[in-house]
């Protein structure tokens, strides 16, 4: 009864859950004494606890002996947890063990579409991962392990289900064009760039307005300055040539009288 899928399990992929997972890793799993003591009677939520306490993730290692990391695994298809547990998995970013365990469970049971849209987002974490292979421990990430999950055929010694890829998905309409982070990081430099460039031809629009004003400024006050001098002036002579002309003639007034 401890191995048996949970009653009322949807069948993944045309399958019971359980048989993802290949029957000699299977079976090791169920002879495997952390199954034993450890995943019996396990559910959604004290399953968290369990993978806490994770330290590496990986498949078999040693005389092929199943790791914490795939017997937790197994355990979740066989109680097959709903799906908005499965992104609570992924939302605890504290725990990267519990979230590397959610993201391999995604990929195995849900759509190709789901698997896209759920784990692209996390190619974005760069946390560290401890994977324990066949003869020692070696060092990877996050952002590697959930690109491997997309890629690659195998994945700690489990052989994934078929994936659609993404471009075929693209072309039917299914899934919408992949958000790079490179691209956004380009087209924010390139913002960055047109918005300085804004800002500079704005600035020199500014210069050049302030600029004509000095301009119009200094022409208004010169004119202004050019009447002030200049139209006393022009009074100025014409009162001197009408004094001269006076001084020219003495005799008009004289001439004016005797013909009147």
């Amino acid at each position: 009864m401890a191995n048996t899928t949970v009653r009322g399990a949807q069948a993944i992929h045309g399958q019971n859950p359980q048989y993802l997972v290949e029957s000699v890793i299977r079976n090791r799993i169920y002879e495997a004494p952390y199954w034993k003591e450890h995943c019996f009677a396990l559910t959604a939520e004290t399953l968290i606890d369990k993978a806490l306490e994770l330290k590496y993730i990986g498949g078999v290692y040693g005389n092929q002996k199943p790791t914490e990391f795939l017997c937790l695994l197994l355990k979740l298809l066989q109680i097959q947890p709903e799906k908005e547990i499965l992104l609570e998995y992924l939302q605890a970013d504290e725990f990267k063990y519990l979230r590397a365990l959610a993201a391999m469970y995604i990929r195995m049971t849900f759509r190709p579409v789901e698997v896209y849209e759920i784990l692209e987002p996390l190619l974005k974490d760069y946390r560290k991962l401890r994977y324990r292979g066949m003869n020692d421990y070696s060092l990877t990430f996050m952002d590697e392990f959930v690109d491997s999950l997309l890629v690659q055929e195998r994945v700690c010694d489990i052989i994934l289900p078929r994936l659609t890829k993404r471009d075929v998905l693209e072309e039917v309409g299914d899934i919408g064009p992949r958000k790079s982070r490179l691209l956004d990081a380009m087209e924010g430099v390139e913002e960055k760039a047109s918005d300085r460039s804004r800002i500079k031809e704005s600035q020199r629009r500014q210069v050049a307005i302030a600029r004509w004003f000095a301009l119009c400024l200094s022409e208004s006050l010169a004119v202004a300055v050019w009447v002030k001098i200049s139209v006393p002036f022009a009074k100025s002579q014409h009162l001197a040539r009408s004094r001269q002309r006076k001084r020219r003639c003495p005799f008009t007034l004289t001439y004016r009288l005797a013909e009147s």
